[in-house]
């Protein structure tokens, strides 16, 4: 394995460096250190010198004594940490795509919210073509995905126009539980065998906070509902009833736009329980095969047959539900072009209202992550055309790319891209991903974002991930709640 060194003559936009190297160098092993720390560089195969001064930066990249690329880059405004930041990711960039002869599809954006940029541009004016020019020079995204992400801009901005951010917001309902644990999981789930006795205490606990979020929003319009996990269909009809019914009791629900519940395991969905979900304003439900392959399926640990993604998806037409989203995952470990074309050539038969192409993210934590060299016969395949496959897919179901985001260590450097027909996109998706609303979120593992100054910041409410501390400590959630709305939005 290559071992890279990145060393800075002071402490600045590290993070941003090391995001960018690990994109073209994601299987190496790379640290980093400051000036001073010479020591250690003898320990690695390569280094990357970043050197700043008042005027300019340098950057230099050697295998060894051997210098592979120099290059010194002026700055005209030591002030303006934004210039600095993308001169500075652009000469790094040069360097190592000269000396991989690589080019990245996103270029040097290494954030998980590439849309944020002509989202900004569309609200000041700018028009299509000069968004693209300025993408293309000033983060070297390639034609593909800059079109791509200034696509779902406009689809986000056309969509969310009718909101009040300012007296608005959306409410996030976590609900842990899985039938179990899929490999590539960082969601903080729980077994449900281990937890069923105490669904009725979560509940309580959960019941609780809400109770609190609907009093300290009580002069807000609510616009959106989620309920997700976890597998929120984990629960039992009468369960599900008592979660839906006190929110619906609780809750004005007279601005709502959408009510989403991700039923997600095929395994975890009965007639009983969509009958449940059809006597509450439920209008968006999720059944995420994330792959066609029983293979992939038993290795990832997904514990359904193929066959239980066909017969919950009829029973959901069946019963009347008429906006259905459909989850999967690209990069799985041993699954190609072949594979992800059989998969998308099942899920277009079926025909969804919206579909969600994920590309894997080996996350920290992970069972995928942590076991990794177990998996090193399989391949983790992403690729340009497999992407491409994926939008053609999309598209004969007549559905247009509505939002997109990215992880860290994401399979191919590419992204998650949500699809969707007329009128089904996921409002909530979209107020996730750009960040212009606050978002009251409850449960374990829950983070709520609390958006002001027109989403210029944003401060974070984290709830405990662990169901039994959340269970105990419930009065500290609603507390930590309390004391941020109080600091930040009063």
């Amino acid at each position: 394995m290559l071992k890279i060194l990145l060393q800075f003559s002071r402490k600045d936009f590290e993070y941003d460096v090391y995001s960018l190297v690990r994109a073209f160098y994601p299987a190496c092993d790379v640290q980093t250190a400051y000036t001073g720390e010479e020591g250690q560089a003898g320990e690695f195969d390569r280094l990357i010198l970043i050197d700043y001064e008042p005027e300019k930066i340098l950057c230099t990249i050697k295998d060894g004594e051997t210098v592979l690329f120099e290059e010194e880059v002026p700055v005209t405004d030591e002030t303006n940490r934004t210039e600095r930041k993308n001169r500075l990711k652009q000469t790094v960039y040069r360097g190592l795509s000269q000396i991989t002869g690589e080019e990245l599809p996103w270029g040097t954006l290494t954030g998980i919210r590439p849309t944020k940029i002509p989202m900004q541009m569309l609200e000041q004016g700018m028009k299509n073509p000069d968004i693209a020019q300025y993408m293309r020079k000033t983060y070297y995204t390639s034609n593909e995905k800059t079109a791509l992400s200034i696509a779902v801009a406009n689809q986000e901005k056309a969509l969310l126009e009718p909101f009040d951010y300012e007296n608005g917001y959306s409410l996030y309902v976590g609900i842990p539980f899985c039938p179990s644990i899929c490999l590539y999981c960082s969601f903080g789930s729980h077994p449900l065998k281990l937890w069923e006795k105490r669904i009725g205490e979560y509940l309580d606990a959960l019941e609780k906070e809400l109770s609190f979020v609907s009093q300290a929003f009580a002069h807000k319009k609510l616009n959106s509902i989620y309920i997700g996990g976890g597998t929120p269909t984990t629960l039992q009809p009468d369960q599900l009833k008592r979660l839906l019914g006190r929110i619906c009791e609780e809750f004005d629900l007279s601005c709502l736009q959408e009510f989403t519940v991700e039923a997600g395991r095929p395994d975890s969905i009965t007639r009983e329980k969509l009958l449940a979900l059809q006597e509450f304003p439920v209008d968006r439900i999720s059944i995420n095969p994330q792959t066609m392959h029983q293979k992939t399926l038993d290795l990832i640990g997904r514990g359904h047959r193929v066959e239980q993604i066909y017969e919950s998806y009829a029973l959901a037409r069946e019963l009347g539900f008429d906006n259905i989203n459909m989850d999967l995952i690209v990069g799985l470990p041993g699954e190609g072009k072949g594979e992800v074309e059989e998969t998308l050539g099942q899920i277009e038969s079926l025909n969804p209202d919206s579909l969600t192409v994920h590309s894997l993210s080996l996350k920290r934590g992970t069972r995928l992550n942590l076991f990794k060299d177990q998996y090193q016969e399989s391949s983790f395949e992403n690729s340009r055309e497999i992407m491409n496959m994926a939008a053609s897919c999309a598209a004969r179901m007549e559905m247009r790319p509505y939002y997109l985001y990215r992880q860290k260590n994401i399979a191919g450097n590419f992204e998650n891209v949500g699809y969707a027909k007329v009128d089904k996109a996921g409002i909530y998706n979209i107020l996730i991903m750009e960040e212009k609303q606050t978002i009251m979120a409850v449960g374990a593992g829950a983070s709520t974002k609390l958006v002001f100054q027109k989403g210029q910041r944003i401060e974070r409410v984290e709830n405990v991930k662990d169901v039994n501390h959340y269970i105990s400590r419930i009065d500290e959630m609603i507390t930590r709640k309390r004391t941020g709305i109080e600091k930040w939005l009063r």
